[in-house]
């Protein structure tokens, strides 16, 4: 039996609250992102990056250390944990109170992180390219994010057939919410995973039925900055899709909601802020 709702995420004793929506801040450790706005390689770069992600008002940074956009490079473990660390362990330095995630679907690379510093760990793949993931989390006692995907980065837009596109979903990630309870795992984020082994018209779905997603009892993360649904839509680059992206952040917030996974912290900051001064919400 799954929990119900919650909004909070227990941060190495502390409580973050989620009941207002949280805005996470990407910084990717790679050459080849698809949007070059993202990369950063030197450690200056880096602390930069994140102190300006701060400033407008990140309430945590998801490290990247390897691209999963369609037809990226493979990188070794060993690569990806190296780029991990350099950007983690200064960063957990310089901000002592920063709440940092690692994007990884390798439970070797989430691990590295997390002994250097970071809090959470941000599967791509569910648990699903490695085997360790699921007994790695459980042992670390640290929040997971549980994405959707199917296949690997390279193979997964060859993968969008569902039968039943939502409900298939849900039912994949409700088998895993279990089998991580049973392991102890109880700070669950659920990502239904923009752009992952879904078309276009499918994305547009996931995000009319979004709040579907809250049958899981989990606070949900939409991650749909600048991606493919946007730019190819409205025919520009993604370097042209902030607008865009802003605009289905918002239809994000107003079906629930509670993490923005960003490129562009300001804009999605002040989109929090006018939608819950638009709503009944205090001030």
């Amino acid at each position: 039996m799954l929990q119900v709702s919650k909004k909070t995420l227990n941060i190495r004793g502390t409580l973050l609250d989620l009941s207002t929506p949280v805005v996470m801040g990407i910084l990717n450790i790679t050459p080849d992102s698809f949007y070059s706005g993202s990369r950063v390689v030197s450690v200056e770069a880096i602390v930069e990056k994140a102190g300006q992600m701060l400033a407008e008002g990140a309430g945590m940074i998801d490290i990247g250390g390897y691209s999963t956009r369609p037809g990226a490079r493979e990188v070794s473990a060993g690569e990806e944990g190296d780029r991990i660390e350099s950007a983690v362990e200064p960063l957990a330095k310089f901000f002592p109170d920063l709440i940092i995630s690692v994007d990884t679907f390798r439970a070797e690379v989430a691990e590295r992180g997390i002994r250097k510093g970071a809090h959470i760990i941000n599967d791509v793949a569910g648990g699903t390219l490695d085997e360790a993931m699921f007994d790695t989390v459980a042992r670390l006692r640290v929040p997971y994010i549980l994405m959707h995907m199917r296949g690997t980065p390279q193979t997964m837009n060859q993968l969008t057939h569902y039968d039943r596109l939502v409900p298939d979903i849900l039912r994949d990630l409700r088998e895993k919410a279990i089998i991580l309870q049973g392991k102890g795992v109880a700070d669950l984020i659920i990502d239904p995973g923009f752009g992952f082994a879904k078309t276009i018209a499918q994305n547009f779905e996931l995000m009319r039925e979004l709040r579907q997603f809250h049958l899981l009892g989990y606070p949900v993360l939409v991650g749909i900055s600048r991606k493919t649904t946007i730019y190819k839509t409205l025919n520009i680059s993604p370097e042209e899709a902030l607008n865009g992206t802003t605009v289905l952040n918002t239809l994000a917030l107003e079906r629930g909601a509670s993490i923005l996974r960003v490129h562009d912290v300001k804009p999605a900051v002040e989109a929090v802020k006018l939608w819950m001064a638009a709503g009944d919400y205090p001030n």
